[in-house]
């Protein structure tokens, strides 16, 4: 590591200062995520079709005003979805539907927990407020790591790869742009942090099928020894 060290302290007003920030998306990032799996998950649980649910709620455009902070609670999302769709599901039934569409990429989580030795680890996804209220649910694995940096698209008000949500993210920590790092599986998210100051790393698939979990992790190091 470069003579730069990891520091984390309070600044005045006690908002904490963190040297070296890594940003994780979630899915295709840490999970795999199939949303042909979540969908017949969902109609099964709501008895409503999959033709409606897609159709009403993801092609009319509710769960992109979702990501970026529509409804405020996990009851006020789930209200708005029965009242779109017809499916009238508790939290615990979005959960297992959601669950059910994300794998664990096992050397993504590893990379998770090595920037944790290095740095400040967070998530920065764009998902509405049940993703970020069921994260022990969902992300078992990375979510011991992760703790309380759970920011979310939903709370920030924005998505990627818009700035703001990068210039929020990063103020959230009070770390300068060129103190952060995202991985993240779409490039123009990828774009966005770059454009914003910020470090990226763009996590893709090998024509295998596999993910470049060995770039990731090299990403990871390469960051902390600059």
């Amino acid at each position: 590591m470069s003579d730069r060290k990891v520091l984390c302290d309070r600044a005045p007003g006690g908002i904490l200062v963190a040297m070296d920030v890594y940003f994780f998306d979630c899915d295709k990032t840490l999970y795999d995520y199939d949303f042909h799996k979540r969908l017949p998950r969902l109609a099964e649980l709501s008895g409503v079709s999959q033709y409606r649910l897609a159709s009403g709620w993801w092609a009319g455009g509710h769960e992109r005003a979702a990501e970026i902070g529509e409804y405020a609670t996990s009851e006020e999302y789930l209200a708005a979805f029965a009242e779109v769709t017809g499916a009238h599901l508790t939290l615990e039934q979005w959960q297992d539907a959601r669950k059910a569409a994300m794998t664990p990429i096992d050397g993504s989580i590893e990379a998770l927990r090595v920037a944790a030795t290095l740095g400040t680890v967070s998530l920065l996804s764009n998902n509405p407020i049940p993703f970020k209220d069921s994260l022990p649910v969902l992300m078992p694995e990375s979510y011991p790591i992760l703790g309380t940096n759970d920011l979310v698209s939903a709370v920030l008000g924005a998505r990627k790869p818009e700035r703001r949500i990068y210039t929020r993210a990063l103020g959230r920590f009070g770390v300068r742009p060129e103190d952060a790092i995202l991985f993240d599986d779409s490039l123009p998210n990828v774009e966005g942090a770059r454009e914003a100051g910020m470090h990226a790393f763009h996590f893709t698939r090998r024509d295998d099928g596999t993910f470049d979990t060995d770039g990731l992790l090299a990403a990871v190091r390469a960051f902390a020894e600059r």
